[in-house]
């Protein structure tokens, strides 16, 4: 053992011949860890020197996957983890070069890593191999056709059917994301949500709903109602009369006094209603109107005095 380990020791990490010979000497150490019992304390220390000595081929490889979206420093740990499933698999029965199973066995990790951790959002298996199908066979398309390959010509070159390829090429906005904390230029302190965020008009109409809310619950049932069909439903006033009954005059008067009520209720704060009692201009009707847990409307539009809705249908 302890000239397998001086052998190891020894060996050269440059490139050229003395790589084959330090595969030789890693070579012959694998086979006497091999011939050592599981359990024996000289299997640790030669297997620990045999990892060491090959540290250098996992981190030229992690180095190959570096600005992929995954901190070098997790590669590099990925691809050293690699390394000792390399070391522990190898059989000289199998293959003759340790250098080139333990290549295929780190490059494995590597790929398995960017399968299963490199998607910020995940995604079935089959689009993110048909990802890495299209990537594969892009610049072969390119060079053939001379230009860029279209939908169809990577579902005629993959076999697959064009919406499959739809869908491959749709998951790669899966794989990262940005920031919102990033600067939305280089060298720029501005963020990048800074740019992208704005007011939300909805915000004012919470803030009316909440105050109009417990209001409207105050109003008799009937004018609820009639508020309700009015402006929820956006009847006319002789349609409102036909539903309750009651004279277009009346159903006039009522509608008036309700929202006097509700105006005299608000005080001060009826002028922070804004657009919500705007008159003549009407919202749209979504934008008017919310309806409250007890089917009563929370949003409102005013009629002014002595003017009669029927003029503004």
């Amino acid at each position: 053992m302890t000239h397998a380990v001086e052998t190891v020791s020894t060996g050269s990490t440059t490139g050229g011949p003395t790589a084959v010979n330090r595969d030789d000497r890693l070579r012959t150490a694998l086979d006497e860890l091999a011939e050592i019992p599981t359990g024996e304390p000289r299997r640790d220390v030669l297997r620990g020197r045999v990892i060491e000595h090959a540290i250098p081929l996992a981190d030229r490889l992690a180095r190959r996957f570096a600005h992929r979206g995954i901190p070098l420093d997790d590669l590099t740990q990925v691809a050293r983890l690699g390394l000792v499933k390399a070391v522990d698999g190898y059989s000289r029965h199998r293959t003759k070069t340790f250098t080139g199973f333990a290549a295929v066995t780190i490059l494995g990790e590597l790929k398995r890593h960017f399968r299963d951790k490199g998607w910020i959002v995940r995604v079935p298996r089959r689009l993110q191999e048909t990802r890495i199908a299209l990537n594969d066979v892009s610049g072969e398309l390119h060079q053939r056709l001379g230009r860029t390959p279209t939908v169809d010509d990577y579902a005629r070159s993959l076999g697959l059917t064009t919406e499959s390829v739809r869908e491959g090429m749709t998951c790669v906005r899966a794989y990262d994301a940005v920031s919102l904390e990033s600067p939305a230029h280089p060298g720029s302190e501005e963020r990048l949500s800074e740019s992208i965020g704005d007011d939300d008009p909805a915000m004012r109409a919470v803030e009316n709903r909440v105050m109009l809310r417990p209001l409207l619950a105050c109003l008799p049932e009937r004018e609820r109602r009639i508020l309700m069909l009015r402006y929820a439903d956006d009847l006319t006033q002789a349609q409102i009369a036909d539903r309750v009954e009651l004279s277009q005059m009346h159903v006039s008067r009522l509608l008036r006094r309700a929202v006097l009520r509700l105006r005299k209720e608000c005080g001060p704060a009826a002028d922070a209603l804004g657009p919500s009692i705007a008159w003549p201009h009407r919202p749209p009707l979504a934008d008017r109107w919310g309806v409250a847990d007890s089917g009563c409307p929370v949003q409102l539009v005013d009629l002014p005095p002595q003017v009669d809705d029927h003029e503004y249908r």
